[in-house]
């Protein structure tokens, strides 16, 4: 595991972002732009900050969720309904370049924190607000989490095996509302340097979702029957999908056309009239008969480990991979070849973290420590002119 010292000027070295957080979807959105090299002050509630950091304790007691989400940031303790934190904000919001927050519908604009509030004061200020639903609509207050977004986007409908839907095993609704959200913040702030005006993105985690079912809505269209649910298997591709080696471990198969097929029974499966079989001779046909097809193809596998099967499809250019968990995926090899690891400090201690996806040759991607709850309040505080006396009080009176 290495630690690369930053060289040269980063993307969003400069911007100051302030984020109303929450939860994973502003949170990843957030980190995303600090790992770009923007000052991102999160602002928590005093005395219990983030609910993200109880969801759990498997990092040395902090919650995977928060450690995932929330490195490089600074985090200021604030009651926002409070007449002090007003004053602060005032003092605060001239610096900022980005607002992004996730409250609860309604929340930011009874704060007098909504785009519409603070557009003429503040007009080159970029606002982004994230929701389940968005506003109007019937759905505008109905609580939103990761999970009930899955199933209102269709997602859970066609994910499982074909007696039990099944939700991702991680935050996709969370996780594509936060890119959807950081992608559409870089370029309101290339707009900006266009034109010098903020602008509004009302971002939602439903329409998020939506966009990634484009496949199935299509598939579906016209009234026509939905994908079926195949495990992890393809649901119009076949053999794609999970298959058992003879000694108990799974191996992931990736056919794509008909000259794979071929190759995959001649070099694979030693069994080259299977490639012009009258139940197979065509995806459609494999697809129909793969009850069929799948005991044929586990036969073959029968008679060698996952190691060896492997082996053979590399050997004939047949896409593959393991099922890995996570401590395989800690120690991928891959991962470990490219550098990919690097480390980032906490509150308990030095933490490994991978890199954020993607490499740039002008700059390394910023990975600095995750904070504690309100660890930054102080400094932010005295750098708006608040002196120790004030920031005490307000400490002891449960504000900051």
């Amino acid at each position: 595991m290495t630690t690369k010292q930053a060289t040269g000027v980063r993307p969003l070295d400069g911007i100051t972002v302030l984020s109303l957080e929450h939860a994973i979807a502003a949170p990843f959105c957030t980190r995303q732009l600090a790992d770009l090299g923007a000052r991102v002050i999160k602002v928590e509630r005093p005395g219990v900050g983030d609910f993200a950091r109880n969801y759990d304790e498997r990092v040395k007691g902090m919650a995977s969720h928060f450690v995932w989400t929330n490195r490089s940031k600074e985090s200021l303790t604030l009651d926002l309904k409070s007449p002090q934190a007003k004053e602060v904000l005032a003092r605060l919001l001239p610096q900022v370049d980005v607002l992004v927050q996730n409250l609860a519908p309604g929340a930011a604009a009874r704060l007098g924190l909504s785009y519409d509030a603070l557009h003429e004061q503040y007009p080159s200020l970029v606002v982004c607000d994230i929701s389940g639903y968005g506003g109007g609509g019937p759905y505008e207050h109905k609580k939103a989490y990761d999970l009930l977004i899955q199933s209102e986007s269709g997602f859970v409908s066609v994910t499982g095996s074909a007696n039990e839907p099944a939700k991702a095993g991680c935050s996709i609704a969370d996780i594509a509302a936060g890119m959807y959200a950081y992608s559409h913040i870089l370029s309101a702030l290339l707009q900006r340097g266009k034109t010098g005006k903020g602008s509004h993105i009302d971002l939602t985690m439903l329409e998020s979702m939506v966009e990634w079912m484009g496949f199935p809505l299509y598939y579906a269209y016209d009234g026509a029957p939905p994908p079926v649910r195949a495990g992890a298997a393809h649901a119009s591709i076949y053999p794609y999908g999970p298959f058992l080696a003879g000694n108990g471990k799974t191996i992931m198969l990736g056919l794509q056309n008909e000259r794979e097929w071929k190759v995959f029974c001649e070099q694979v499966l030693e069994k080259p009239a299977l490639a012009t079989d009258a139940r197979f001779s065509s995806n459609t046909l494999r697809t129909a008969n793969r009850d069929a097809l799948r005991d044929l193809i586990i036969q073959s596998f029968a008679a060698y480990d996952d190691e060896q099967i492997i082996e053979r499809l590399e050997q004939a250019g047949i896409a593959n991979a393991r099922v890995n968990d996570m401590k395989a995926v800690w120690d991928h090899p891959q991962l470990k070849a490219r550098g990919r690891w690097s480390q980032m400090g906490s509150p308990v201690g030095t933490l490994p973290a991978l890199l954020p996806p993607g490499v740039n040759n002008s700059y390394d991607f910023r990975m600095d420590a995750v904070p504690a709850l309100g660890e930054h309040s102080a400094a932010i505080l005295d750098e708006l002119g608040y002196d120790e006396d004030t920031v005490s009080q307000w400490q002891s009176a449960g504000i900051v």
